[in-house]
C-alpha cells in the first residue's frame, strides 16, 4: 500500500468521449437490472488515447496501478473477504449486533464481525434477484428483487416482464437462525423493488418500497407509477405480509425530464428513500426530485417539500440526514454507475453530492441547497466512478460522513459548515483494467461501531477503520442494529 497526494492534476479522457458514454447510459436506463447468478457489469473498450493516458498517469504515480491499494495517513485497510459462493455483484449491507448482512445480486452472505479485523463467512443463501437490497429487524431480514423472474422462489430464471406471470417484489426470512436462515413470505410489489426502507415498530414493520420505470407493455408494472408500494409486516406473522397502499408522490408526474430538462431524468417512481423514525422524517431520492415527507403516520408518508436541480442532477439516487435532522446529502448517479464521471472533463458539479439545509418548521419545512461535494481525486476513464451510498459517523458536534464512490473508493468528508464540505481521509484501489471500463469498486461504504464496512462489487468485502482526532468520539456510539436507509437517533 502506499499513500499520495489527495487531488489528481491530471485530465483523464476526452469530454467527447466520456460525454458520449453518458449519453448511451442514459439511453439503457441508469439502474438497468443484472439478474442471473454470476452476472456482472459490462465491459467496455476505450479509445487508444485514452489507455494511452491512464497508463501514463499509473507510470507518472498520478493515480494507482491497476489493483493497487491507496489511503490517507489516517484510513487503515485491515482485511478483505473475497466472493466466494455468490459470484454476482455485491450490493448493500445491513447490520445486527456481531453480524454484517452483504446483498449479492445472487443471494446474501451473513458475516461475523466480533472481530472487524478477520471476519468469518457465517452462511450464504443462494436466491437470484437483484439488486437484492438487504435490511434487517429483529428476527426478519428483508430481500428486494427488481428483476422479472419466472416466480417468487429462489429457484426462480429470468422471464420478461411482459408476460403477466413473472415475479417481482419483497423476500422475507427468518433469520433466528444465522447459519440457516428460511424464507418465510414473499409480497409482490408495482415494478418490483429496486431498494426498500423499513420504518421497525414493536408489533409490525413498515417497508417503503422504491421501483421505477413502468411500461405500458408490463402487466405488473403499469404507468403512472408516482408512488411508492407500502409493506405492512406482522413480526409475530411475517406469511401475512401485504400491501396496504400506494400513496402518490407526484400528483404533477414529477420532473418530466428530456427534452423539457435535458440530462435529467424523468420521475417514474423513487429510487431510494431514507427514514428518520424519531423525528418523524423522510428524504426521498426520486430520479429527478428529491423530496422531504412527514412519516408521523408510518402507513401514510406524505411530501412536504420537493426539490429539482435540473443544472446539475442526472438521476437523484440517495440520501442522508445529519446528526440533527437539519440536513440532508442527496447524492446523483450521473451515468447509472457505469461511466467514468470523475475527471475532470465532468467536472466538480455534476454527479456530485448535494447538501440542503432544512429550514423552517412541520408543513413549512423547505429543503435549501447550499452546495455540492465530489470526491477531489480525479479517476482514470477506465473507472466506472459515481456518488453512491454511505452513511453517518456519529460524531458529536460535527457532520461527517462516509461514502462509496464505486472505482473512486471510499471517501469521508465534513460538511458541518454546509457550503464548505470538505474530505478528511479515503481509501481506493486503482482501476481493474488500464485498457477496459470495467465495472467494479465500492457500492456501499457504511460505519458502524467502530468500523467501515465496505461491500466492493467485485472484490468482495472490506473492513477500514479512520483513526482521526474529528471522528474518534464516534468509537462511543454502539448500536445493536443498522439499517443505514432506517436512519437511527445517535444523540
Amino acid at each position: 500500500m502506499r499513500h499520495r497526494s489527495a487531488t489528481r492534476p491530471r485530465h483523464l479522457g476526452t469530454a467527447v468521449a466520456a460525454f458520449g458514454l453518458l449519453a448511451s447510459l442514459f439511453a439503457a436506463s441508469p439502474a438497468a437490472a443484472t439478474p442471473d447468478p454470476g452476472a456482472t457489469p459490462k465491459s467496455e473498450r476505450v479509445t487508444k488515447d485514452q489507455a494511452d493516458d491512464v497508463k501514463a498517469a499509473i507510470k507518472d504515480g498520478e493515480i494507482p496501478g491497476v489493483d493497487e491499494i491507496v489511503h490517507s495517513d489516517n484510513v487503515s485497510h485491515l482485511t478483505n473477504i473475497p466472493k466466494q459462493a455468490l459470484k454476482g455483484t455485491n450490493s448493500d449491507l445491513a447490520f445486527q449486533g456481531k453480524y454484517a448482512f452483504a446483498g449479492n445480486y445472487d443471494g446474501f452472505v451473513i458475516y461475523d464481525i466480533s472481530n472487524p479485523k478477520a471476519p468469518r463467512t457465517v452462511s450464504q443463501v443462494l436466491c437470484p434477484g437483484s439488486q437484492n437490497d438487504v435490511s434487517v429487524s429483529g428476527n426478519l431480514l428483508f430481500l428486494s428483487t427488481d428483476s422479472s423472474r419466472s416466480d417468487n422462489s429462489c429457484n426462480s430464471t429470468t422471464q420478461p416482464a411482459t408476460e403477466k406471470s413473472s415475479w417481482e417484489g419483497m423476500k422475507v426470512f427468518d433469520i433466528t437462525d444465522k447459519t440457516a436462515p428460511k424464507y418465510v413470505a414473499a409480497v409482490e410489489t408495482s415494478c418490483g423493488s429496486h431498494t426498500h426502507t423499513l420504518v421497525p415498530e414493536r408489533d409490525n414493520v413498515y417497508i417503503y418500497v422504491s421501483s421505477y420505470s413502468p411500461d405500458a407493455g408490463f402487466p405488473d408494472c403499469q404507468p403512472p407509477h408516482d408512488g411508492i408500494s407500502v409493506i405492512k409486516v406482522p413480526r409475530s406473522a411475517p406469511e401475512r405480509s401485504a400491501v396496504i397502499d400506494f400513496p402518490v408522490l407526484f400528483p404533477d408526474g414529477g420532473n418530466p425530464g428530456a427534452p423539457t430538462n435535458p440530462g435529467v431524468s424523468k420521475t417514474t417512481g423513487c429510487h431510494d428513500i431514507t427514514t428518520f423514525p424519531e423525528l418523524k422524517l423522510a428524504a426521498g431520492a426520486c430520479m429527478g426530485d428529491g423530496i422531504l415527507l412527514d412519516i408521523a403516520d408510518p402507513a401514510k408518508p406524505r411530501v412536504i417539500d420537493r426539490v429539482e436541480d435540473n443544472v446539475n442532477f442526472a438521476f437523484w439516487h440517495s440520501a442522508t440526514f445529519n446528526e440533527r435532522g437539519d440536513k440532508v446529502v442527496f447524492t446523483d448517479e450521473l451515468g447509472g454507475g457505469g461511466a467514468a464521471t470523475c475527471n475532470a472533463e465532468v467536472g466538480p458539479d455534476h454527479g456530485a453530492d448535494g447538501i440542503y439545509d432544512i429550514v423552517g418548521k412541520g408543513d413549512r419545512r423547505k429543503l435549501v441547497f447550499r452546495s455540492y461535494y465530489k470526491i477531489p481525486r480525479y479517476q482514470a476513464d477506465t473507472e466506472n466512478c459515481v456518488a453512491h451510498n454511505g452513511s453517518l459517523i456519529p460524531v458529536k458536534g460535527r457532520d461527517i460522513m462516509v461514502q462509496a464512490w464505486y472505482q473512486g473508493g471510499v471517501s469521508i468528508w465534513e460538511f458541518t459548515d454546509s457550503e464548505h464540505p470538505k474530505e478528511i481521509g479515503y481509501f481506493e484501489r486503482g482501476p481493474l483494467s488500464a485498457d477496459t471500463l470495467v465495472g467494479g469498486g465500492a457500492w456501499s461504504a457504511y460505519y458502524y461501531n467502530g468500523y467501515i464496512y465496505s461491500n466492493d462489487i467485485a472484490k468482495g468485502f472490506d473492513v477500514l477503520k479512520i483513526d482521526d482526532r474529528r471522528t474518534d468520539s464516534a468509537r462511543s456510539v454502539r448500536l445493536r442494529e443498522l439499517n443505514v436507509q432506517t436512519q437511527p437517533d445517535y444523540r
